[in-house]
């Protein structure tokens, strides 16, 4: 069972990582109008390195969204972000919503 469309009320733009250029991060072309559920709270949380960093938006949205780490998000409030971590939480046999967990800077 997949997290209720009904709950996603937030939309999002996605501009996945594809690299670092002479020019510095280079994204693709930006995907637009993505459910999620946008929560903005202030926590410490440990990148891909296992590095300490911090998190400032964190994001609820259908089990299949896997932004790459890198990609940049942009909020509802206009406020663009980095992806730090991606999480998928399944519970097969649960009654419980799977969903992805992004957590940004």
């Amino acid at each position: 069972m997949k997290v209720p469309a009904w709950l996603l009320r937030h939309r999002i733009t996605v501009e996945p990582y594809l690299g670092v250029s002479a020019y510095g991060p280079r994204y693709g072309p930006p995907e637009t109008g993505i459910r999620a559920l946008v929560g903005a709270e202030i926590k410490l949380v440990r990148n891909a390195t296992g590095a300490q960093v911090v998190s400032t938006a964190q994001i609820i949205a259908d089990p299949g969204f896997t932004p790459p780490t890198g990609s940049r998000i942009t909020l509802p409030d206009g406020r663009k972000t980095i992806v730090i971590n991606v999480a998928a939480h399944t519970a097969p046999g649960l009654p419980v919503p799977e969903n992805a967990e992004v957590v940004c800077e």
